[in-house]
């Protein structure tokens, strides 16, 4: 049931703003990033959502399934990229708060975690303090958050509940989107009084050390796993964090959420941290040079071959067309798959036509740190406008655009160019396109992990690439300005836990 207005103890507000931001990208975020996902209103957001596995579809189905009214306000998204100008955080923030009625009996908040505005270096804090500034301290507040969300105290006050995604690659924001509500329904109903203890590791860990389907991060997600077991226990988050935002509190962090027991949310929160700082080691990486790790796809003896440049991990901000690795993906004797961001190539190649001959520079649009363009030629093989929707686990059903997309075939080389940033989150990036993975022998994946929910059935083998980019899984090439510290790895020392807890205002109807 979807109401617009009207006041009701069973009408609940969802809302939300998410971006992931890369304070070290080499390009400001400016409004025009949001144009393609900026719903208002009921109406808009069921006809986008509704059957679809995101967080959005998951508070519609939420609804629907405890019987009660759902009044979608504002919700604004945009692929990650450089820091967020003011002027855009403004009107987002002005919007969402807006499109709030403080006549709900609660709100389902759907933000990211690591969103960054040049004067809101915590712009989901800046959010929630507008938010309870008109809704008032015991209006009841259910946030989700991202995996990689770099937690702020002022985040855990102002929040009831903080729910973060439980996997990495992210399959699972329809089920936390559904727990969120519920709990948003329970503090509503006064069933309980939310209490939570943030605790901070003071530790930098990068996107390829947070797979939750092995090693240390695997380990954690399973102890906390075993805490929501516990009675008395809402909720339990592991936040790995984004080192890729420079700001005062990133980095990984856990919040513990229990019905009114702060001691417990205390002792399991401290406990977890100290588990992720024992592991600090453990998160880390080996990676090898583009040419090095070419010549290991090609020495292969079964392909696709995986090569995972996580410095240019579009899903971490960064611009989608650096050049290391593409310089050396020409004149193989194999065959490869790659996708560049390049809105002066693509219409290069739709000036060409179909059956026409590319040349021209391809990607090294930003700066030096992603690389030159490259000098290629090739046949046009196909001009789509990029549109597509996912087919896979990750947000299956959800619309997805490229913008102008053109293949050019350049000997082995099969090169997709395209518009728009275009994260390898779903096959249907190049599936739409007629292209299949098991085709190729080496398929470059400008991601960190979350490529595996796209080519992961399909690889043999996989490679992460050491190139330079503002993604890059060696910390030590960013100068790190705001983060508080002493912080691993860029210090020396054991890492020290920071801990916060808070207890929700509203009262208890028992």
């Amino acid at each position: 049931m979807i109401a617009e207005s009207g006041r009701s103890a069973r009408s609940f507000a969802v809302a939300g703003l998410l971006h992931e931001t890369n304070t070290f990208a080499p390009f400001a975020t400016e409004i025009d990033a949001f144009s393609a996902e900026r719903i208002r209103g009921a109406e808009a957001f069921v006809a986008r959502y509704e059957g679809t596995r995101t967080s959005m579809g998951g508070a519609i189905a939420a609804a629907k399934k405890l019987g009660v009214e759902l009044k979608p306000g504002v919700y604004a998204a945009a692929t990650p990229s450089g820091t967020l100008a003011d002027a855009a955080a403004e009107e987002l923030m002005a919007e969402v708060v807006a499109s709030v009625s403080s006549e709900s009996a609660g709100l389902l908040l759907i933000v990211h975690g690591a969103m960054v505005a040049a004067s809101y270096p915590d712009l989901e804090g800046e959010l929630l303090r507008r938010l309870r500034a008109k809704l008032g301290p015991g209006f009841p507040i259910v946030a989700t958050i991202d995996l990689h969300g770099n937690v702020s105290a002022d985040m855990a006050e102002l929040a009831d509940v903080i729910v973060g995604y439980d996997t990495y690659p992210h399959v699972d924001m329809f089920e936390r989107a559904e727990e969120a509500f519920e709990l948003l329904v329970g503090c509503a109903a006064g069933r309980i009084r939310p209490a939570r203890a943030l605790a901070h590791t003071n530790m930098l860990v990068v996107p390829q050390g947070m797979m939750t389907e092995q090693g240390a991060m695997k380990e954690l997600m399973e102890r906390a796993f075993a805490m929501e077991r516990t009675a008395g226990v809402l909720n339990v988050t592991v936040a790995g964090g984004f080192p890729y935002s420079d700001v005062a509190d990133a980095g990984m962090s856990f919040i513990v959420t229990t019905d009114g027991d702060e001691a417990l949310a205390s002792r399991l929160a401290k406990e977890l941290c100290l588990m992720a700082i024992g592991f600090k080691e453990r998160f880390g990486i080996s990676a090898l040079s583009p040419r090095d790790a070419i010549a290991a796809a090609l020495a292969a003896p079964e392909g696709p071959i995986v090569l995972v440049e996580g410095s240019d991990n579009v899903g971490g901000g960064a611009p989608a067309d650096a050049t290391h690795t593409l310089a050396c993906l020409t004149n193989l004797p194999k065959r490869a798959l790659a996708v560049i961001c390049d809105e002066a190539a693509v219409k290069a190649a739709m000036l060409a036509g179909i059956g026409g001959t590319f040349r021209g520079p391809v990607g090294g649009r930003h700066d030096e740190l992603h690389g030159l363009p490259v000098e290629l030629e090739g046949r046009v093989r196909l001009v789509s406008d990029g549109e597509y929707r996912h087919v896979g686990p990750y947000m299956t059903g959800q619309l997805a655009f490229m913008g102008l997309t053109a293949v050019v075939q350049c000997g082995n080389l099969t090169l997709v160019l395209t518009e728009r940033r275009v994260p390898p989150w779903d096959l249907g990036h190049v599936r739409s396109l007629g292209l299949w993975p098991a085709d190729y022998d080496i398929i470059l994946a400008k991601s960190a992990i979350a490529w595996q929910t796209a080519f992961g059935p399909f690889a043999k083998g996989v490679v992460h690439v050491d190139s330079p980019g503002c993604c890059s899984a060696n910390l030590a090439h960013f100068r790190y300005a705001s983060v508080t510290r002493p912080i691993y790895p860029l210090d020396e020392g054991e890492p020290r836990l920071r801990l916060s807890v808070f207890t929700s205002a509203f009262k208890l109807d028992r």
